[in-house]
C-alpha cells in the first residue's frame, strides 16, 4: 500500500542529503542531524516544548540502543591494557615469532593474527598488542615497516572491522537503521567480507612486493630502532610463568564463549554480554595479580581508560544515529504517534514511492550503498554514518523487493573500509605511528588495493541480492 508522502518524509529526505553534503566536504554532521530532529519533531507535532523535548530524548534513545556496544569496546580495551602493561601480550605472540622467517610469511602472518585478535580486542587495542612484539622481527625478516603497517591495517580495521562477527557493534548500528535482525546482517557479509579481505590483501602484497622488486620500498635497520615499539624500562609486574598461564588461559576463554555462541545458538546482545562479562573476569583476576595491594585502584583506572576510549570513539556517532532512528521504529518512541495511520515507518513509505516512481535494480541499489558507504567514511570515522547505510539500504530494499540484508552489509563493508582506519586517518594514524611510517603514505599505498576491493565486492554483492 503507498502511503502519500508528507512534509515529515521530505524533511527526512532533505537532511539525508545534507548529511551526505557535508560528508563529502568533510564537515562534521552532528548540528545538522540536531536540527533535523527538531525540525521533524516540531512538523510532526507543532509543540515547541515537545520538540526541544524530543532532541534530548533522541539522544537517550539512540544511546540506549548502543550501550551494549559503546560499554563492551569500552571494556575490552580496558582488558586489552592490562595485557600490553603486564607484557601478557608479549608471551601471547611470542610463538608466532618463529613464523616470520620471510617478508612472505612476515605479512601473512602477522595480518591474519591481527585480523583473529581484532575480532575479540577491536582493532585499535590490537595494533599495540601486536605492533610492538611483531614488528622488529618483521623488519629483520625483510618486510618494511609501511608493509607491517598495510598488513595490520588491511586485516584489522579492514576485514575484522567491517565484519565485526564477535562483538557486533558494526551490524548492531546498521541492522537497527535497516529495521532487520542483526543475524541476517551478519550472515550476508559473510562473503562480501572475504571476497573484499581477500581481492584487498591479494592486490596490496602483489604491489608491496613488486615495490620491493623494484627498490623503491627497502628496510632499513633504522626502521626497527627508531620504532616506538621497540620496548619499556617498566619493571615486570607479573612472573615469566605467571605470563605464560594468562597467555593461555585468555585465549582458552575467548574460546570458549566463541563455542557457547555457537552450541546456545547466542547472538546479538547475549554475544555481546557474553564477551563483555569475560572481558571483565579477565580484567579484575590480572589486575589483582599484577597490581597486588593496587589491584583494585588499578581496576578502576583501567576501566576510566575504556571508557574515554569508549565514549570517544562513539560521541559523533550519538547524534547521527539518533536522526536515523527517527526514519524507523524509533520515530514513535521518540516523538510519539504522529505518522499517517498507514505508514510503515518514513524510510519503509519513502522506499515503496521510490519503487513506484523511478525503475530500480539491484545493479543500481549495490552501486548506490557502496557509494554511500564510502561517502560516509570520509568523515574519518568508520562509524558515524553506517546508520546512513542501513538506512539507505531498507529504502532500496524496499523499492527492490529484496535484498534488504545484503545490500545493509554492502554499505557497512564499504563504509568502514573507507573510514574505519585504512584510507581516512581514525585508526589508520596509531598503525601509522606504532609502526613509524608516514599516515598519508600509508592511506596512499591502502588506495588503489581498496578501491580494486570495493568494485569487485560490489559486483558479487549484485548476484547475491
Amino acid at each position: 500500500m503507498i502511503v502519500e508522502l508528507t512534509a515529515l518524509h521530505w524533511i527526512y529526505v532533505t537532511f539525508i542529503v545534507l548529511i551526505i553534503g557535508f560528508m563529502v566536504m568533510r564537515r562534521d554532521t552532528s548540528i545538522v542531524c540536531i536540527v533535523g530532529i527538531f525540525l521533524i519533531a516540531i512538523t510532526a507535532t507543532g509543540s515547541l516544548s515537545h520538540s526541544i523535548s524530543s532532541i534530548f530524548n533522541s539522544f537517550s534513545y539512540a544511546i540506549t540502543e548502543l550501550l551494549s556496544t559503546i560499554l563492551v569496546i569500552s571494556i575490552i580495551v580496558a582488558m586489552s591494557n592490562t595485557l600490553t602493561v603486564t607484557g601478557i601480550n608479549d608471551v601471547m605472540i611470542s610463538p608466532f615469532r618463529k613464523l616470520i622467517r620471510n617478508p612472505t610469511l612476515a605479512y601473512w602472518t602477522i595480518g591474519i593474527l591481527m585480523m583473529i585478535i581484532s575480532w575479540f580486542f577491536w582493532p585499535s587495542p590490537a595494533v599495540a598488542l601486536l605492533g610492538a612484539v611483531l614488528l622488529p622481527v618483521a623488519i629483520r625478516a625483510g618486510l618494511p615497516a609501511l608493509g607491517v603497517a598495510m598488513a595490520m591495517n588491511l586485516f584489522g580495521h579492514g576485514i575484522a572491522l567491517s565484519g565485526d562477527f564477535v562483538i557486533q557493534a558494526a551490524p548492531k548500528l546498521t541492522s537497527d537503521a535497516a529495521g532487520i535482525p542483526i543475524q541476517d546482517v551478519i550472515n550476508a557479509s559473510i562473503p562480501l567480507v572475504f571476497i573484499m579481505g581477500l581481492v584487498t590483501t591479494v592486490t596490496a602484497f602483489y604491489f608491496l612486493k613488486r615495490d620491493m622488486k623494484r627498490g623503491i620500498l627497502k628496510t632499513t635497520t633504522s626502521e626497527s630502532a627508531d620504532s616506538p615499539a621497540g620496548g619499556t624500562d617498566q619493571p615486570a609486574l607479573l612472573s615469566l610463568p605467571q605470563k605464560r598461564f594468562f597467555a593461555l588461559l585468555v585465549p582458552l576463554l575467548f574460546a570458549a564463549d566463541v563455542a557457547a555462541m555457537s552450541i546456545l545458538d547466542l547472538a546479538g546482545g547475549d554475544a555481546t554480554a557474553l564477551i563483555g562479562g569475560t572481558s571483565i573476569l579477565i580484567l579484575l583476576l590480572i589486575a589483582l595479580t599484577s597490581h597486588k595491594s593496587k589491584g583494585l585502584e588499578k581496576t578502576t583506572q583501567y576501566l576510566i581508560e575504556g571508557f574515554q576510549f569508549g565514549f570517544k570513539v562513539f560521541g559523533p556517532v550519538i547524534p547521527i544515529a539518533a536522526f536515523f532512528y527517527l526514519g524507523d521504529a524509533g520515530f514513535g518512541k521518540i516523538i510519539g504517534d504522529f505518522l499517517p495511520k498507514a505508514s510503515q515507518g518514513i524510510v519503509n513509505d519513502l522506499g515503496v514511492s521510490l519503487a513506484n516512481i523511478v525503475p530500480l535494480s539491484k545493479e543500481v541499489g549495490a552501486i548506490t550503498l557502496t557509494t554511500v558507504g564510502a561517502i560516509t567514511g570520509l568523515d574519518g570515522s568508520g562509524f558515524s554514518g553506517i546508520s546512513l547505510a542501513g538506512s539507505v539500504a531498507s529504502l532500496f530494499a524496499v523499492a527492490i523487493g529484496k535484498g534488504a540484508a545484503t545490500l545493509t552489509a554492502l554499505g557497512q563493508i564499504s563504509a568502514i573500509w573507507v573510514g574505519g582506519g585504512t584510507l581516512v586517518p581514525w585508526a589508520l594514524i596509531p598503525a601509522a605511528a606504532i609502526c613509524n611510517v608516514d599516515p598519508f603514505e600509508l592511506a596512499m599505498r591502502n588506495l588503489l588495493p581498496v578501491v580494486i576491493g570495493l568494485v569487485v565486492t560490489t559486483i558479487a554483492a549484485m548476484f547475491l541480492i
